[in-house]
């Protein structure tokens, strides 16, 4: 299978106002949408569409037949009755192939591998997911990194081939078929409530590798020239089997809660710092091309 998982060390550290800075371990599916259906056959603890110790739901993913709250270009938004229609006939796979295309990007046809966490025993959050996008010649075309935020609003970012660099400062690791990973670098607005402690007008620096014998991946913060915050997520590959998954089960238990629980206790320990707070409903319109807005940011579609 080209499907597997990552054994991930997860790195945030904040350079400012204070500096704050933690590690902690998890693990992640990479799942080529192409096996999506045949995995459950292949897994006693993995289902798509029904529970299980881990289940895949499509409707967690990338809901781009919903409406897009503060568009940057309306003509990116469906009416709802659209929306619906879509969102119950287009795959996964579809919806990421149709977003490509609107960015001018064709990936019919090609391999795309989603980095995420389904949901366990029923519950989902993911920070933040990725896709990596391959053409039909299997040469990298694109990549998504979809931001969640605790409110459970959802954003993607879209790296295009523009971004595609052949070097990064750390060295490239091969890909299964043996050549080197490509790295997807771009740096744009956030727009995007992610935190409470930095301001939605701030940028995100990604720089995504494809996934190969490792995974590799880095997101900062920018505010101007200054870089306030890196997270890494680094990691071996290893196989995606029934006793792989009921040992990382053990090994990492309650992985989605732990996460959840470990972003709450962080937030606080920055209070307790004096690092500076951003309301959530004190800037709605510059929190924009998000999904399921939370109801803190409605005034903003009234007016």
């Amino acid at each position: 299978m080209n499907s597997c998982l990552y054994e991930c060390h997860v790195m945030h550290a904040r350079f400012a106002p204070r500096a704050h800075r933690f590690l902690y371990r998890i693990f992640l599916f990479a799942i080529d949408l192409d096996e999506l259906e045949a995995l459950p056959r292949q897994l006693t603890w993995f289902s798509v569409g029904r529970r299980n110790l881990y289940s895949f739901r499509d409707a967690d993913f990338l809901p781009t037949g919903e409406k897009l709250h503060n568009a940057a270009h309306a003509t990116r938004d469906a009416s709802p009755a659209i929306a619906n229609r879509k969102s119950q006939i287009a795959n996964l796979k579809s919806r990421v192939v149709a977003h490509a295309a609107r960015h001018g990007v064709d990936v019919a046809g090609g391999r795309i591998v989603l980095v995420t966490l389904p949901r366990v025993l029923g519950y989902l959050f993911n920070p933040v997911s990725f896709y990596f996008c391959h053409d039909r010649s299997g040469a990298p075309a694109c990549a998504i990194a979809e931001v969640t935020n605790t409110f459970k609003e959802m954003k993607p970012y879209f790296l295009g081939p523009e971004s595609l660099t052949a070097s990064s400062p750390i060295a490239p690791h091969p890909t299964p078929g043996g050549s080197a990973a490509a790295a997807f670098r771009l740096r744009v607005p956030k727009n995007f409530y992610v935190s409470p402690y930095s301001d939605v007008d701030v940028a995100f620096d990604f720089t995504l590798r494809t996934p190969g014998d490792r995974l590799s991946i880095q997101i900062d913060d920018y505010v101007g020239p200054e870089r306030t915050l890196t997270t890494t997520l680094t990691g071996p590959r290893r196989a995606l089997t029934s006793a792989r998954l009921a040992w990382f089960t053990l090994k990492y238990p309650l992985i989605s809660l732990r996460i959840i629980a470990l972003i709450h206790w962080h937030a606080l320990r920055l209070w307790l710092k004096r690092v500076p707070w951003f309301a959530k409903a004190a800037r709605p319109e510059a929190q924009r091309d998000l999904y399921r807005p939370h109801h803190s940011l409605q005034p903003s579609d009234a007016a």
